[in-house]
């Protein structure tokens, strides 16, 4: 390592806000340096689904969905309202389909319209019900060589055969893989490109969702040969009273002071995984699992706040959540298990309390659904909650990293995962949950799946719970009779995905310091910068829209500043 270096713009962090802003920055003309603490890029971003909400972009447009900033604005509007700075959001609508659309002219980052996928409060006026959300296109992992074992893997429950990425299309034919000649010959095509990278590779490099977005960016870095210290993280800002002038960088091989002409930009990946900022920010029964990479222990927003910027806003409880069930592996480790879309919308599940009581619509999003866990808990014990089910409804669509059609959900019964029980009494006392109270909530869901009205909690009545239900279910998508034994219950706890309290900016994402003034060459995005969202969860991409967005426009800041 060098005793000392002189950049124009040095990024913490190789998430994909970083790679971003190393990317734009670079592709603008600077000279740019970005360091990673660990070995691989991607953080939590690789084990994403890797959507964007991006309102209003081109791509969508293309494909003949009508959309735009001010719609978007409006739903934010009834959303937010006063919970978030105004000059951002608007910086944030106005600016999202421009950067998009500058990654995909000069950069190998391409995307896809998502098509149908619903803001996730879609009875709200502005909610759109498509084109939104944009996806990267699929990557072959192969174009990066040597270099691929740099890009981290999905969560392990999330890959086939240990090592395999599957996307939404690939599900119906793996799963019904005998069931017809056109299934077979999808799957083995798909199983014969696994074992060929297998050869060469630790895993699949048929990369898709957030993993195609993280390799996507690195490859575009490889490609104008960006600099990237790996193993290497923050030690320290540099700053001379009046503003950020570099920082002091940490490795095995020692500490390499860098001194920077137009700044430092944070994109660490917030403080998931410090427990004295989890305290601080976190709800007061905070959660204790995360589903963060383990690398996001806050060195960045605790740097920035030490060189004088201000965290906030005071006016939210931190936190983007998704319930999780815990999942014991083979080698003895375990894991968590995000159950987002695949299987709580389904008819013939409930979640119930320590009373056996539903709290929820099932079929809310996943933000929404721990909102209500943690707010229920105060009265009544809702963490962990339990899924319920029967027979009937776990060979059908499975239940968390069960599968439709599973050949043995027993296994996960043996290994303590899962509850199995003939009746819902004996289920009831397994899990320690109030019986009367079972019985009765699943009397009342069984009346509400003939009727197709669920008069306590409305599910089935909005876009995004219909589109995550089943579509051939009569009369509601969502509601199913749960009358089969053996009765089933699984375990869900709430996990943060990311925090939204964080480093408060500006539009171009500059630290600003206690009185709201720009620390002078100081920049936060991604989950080291407070949320645009103001703690709320509009829809699918709400972590990673912001992300690229204001890593552009921080790049963008950067080039502008005069030296």
């Amino acid at each position: 390592m060098e005793e000392s270096r002189t950049v124009d713009l040095l990024v913490i962090g190789a998430g994909p806000a970083g790679m971003t802003a190393a990317l734009v920055a670079s592709l603008e003309g600077l000279d740019v340096l970005l360091c990673e603490k660990t070995d691989q890029v991607g953080g939590t971003g690789a084990t994403s689904a890797g959507t964007l909400w991006i309102p209003g972009n081109t791509q969508s447009k293309a494909a003949g969905y009508d959309d735009s900033a001010d719609k978007a604005d409006i739903y934010l509007s009834g959303l937010i309202g006063a919970g978030t700075n105004r000059v951002l959001r608007d910086a944030y609508l106005q600016t999202g389909p421009k950067a998009i659309d500058y990654l995909t002219a000069k950069t190998d980052v391409q995307f896809l319209t998502c098509g149908t996928h619903p803001d996730y409060r879609s009875n709200m006026a502005g909610a759109a019900i498509s084109g939104r959300a944009i996806v990267p296109v699929p990557f072959d992992g192969r174009l990066l060589g040597r270099h691929f074992r740099r890009v981290r893997a999905p969560i392990r429950e999330f890959l086939v055969f240990g090592g395999m990425m599957v996307g939404k299309p690939d599900i119906a034919p793996l799963i019904g893989r005998f069931k017809s000649a056109a299934n077979f010959i999808y799957a083995a095509k798909l199983f014969a490109r696994y074992l060929s990278d297998r050869l060469r590779y630790p895993r699949g490099t048929r990369l898709m969702l957030g993993n195609a977005l993280v390799a996507r960016l690195f490859y575009s870095l490889c490609k104008r040969d960006v600099p990237i210290l790996f193993d290497t993280s923050l030690k320290d800002l540099v700053h001379d009273g009046a503003g950020v002038t570099g920082a002091i960088l940490s490795s095995s091989d020692g500490d390499l002071p860098v001194t920077t002409r137009r700044g430092v930009v944070l994109a660490t990946g917030g403080y998931a995984h410090n427990e004295q900022l989890r305290r601080r920010f976190m709800p007061k029964a905070s959660p204790i699992y995360s589903l963060s990479f383990a690398g996001n222990e806050g060195e960045g927003v605790s740097a920035a706040e030490r060189a004088g910027a201000r965290l906030g806003p005071d006016n939210i409880t931190s936190g983007l959540w998704s319930p999780v069930s815990i999942v014991k592996r083979r080698d003895g480790s375990t894991g968590l298990y995000p159950h987002l879309a695949f299987d709580r919308a389904k008819p013939g599940l409930i979640a119930v309390n320590a009373e056996g009581r539903r709290f929820v619509n099932e079929a809310c999003s996943y933000h929404d659904f721990v909102l209500a866990m943690i707010e229920t808990n105060d009265t009544a014990k809702a963490i962990p909650a339990w899924l319920v089910c029967d027979a009937p409804f776990l060979k059908k669509y499975g239940l968390g990293v069960i599968y439709p059609g599973h050949s043995n959900p027993g296994r996960f019964v043996d290994e303590g995962c899962l509850v199995r029980a003939s009746t819902l009494d004996e289920l009831a006392n397994k899990i320690g949950v109030d019986a009367a109270g079972l019985r009765d909530s699943v009397a009342r869901n069984n009346r509400y799946a003939e009727s197709g009205i669920d008069a306590d909690f409305a599910k089935g009545e909005t876009e995004l719970n219909r589109f995550n239900g089943d579509a051939g279910h009569k009369p509601n998508p969502c509601i199913g009779p749960i009358a089969t034994p053996p009765f089933y219950a699984l375990a869900v706890w709430p996990a943060d995905i990311a925090v939204s309290t964080g480093v408060l900016t500006d539009a171009d994402g500059r630290a600003l310091d206690n009185d709201g003034k720009v620390i002078p060459g100081l920049y936060a995005c991604g989950n080291d910068m407070a949320s645009v969202m103001g703690g709320s969860y509009p829809g699918p991409g709400t972590t990673l829209g912001p992300a690229v967005v204001f890593a552009y426009r921080a790049a963008m800041r950067a080039k502008a500043e005069t030296l």
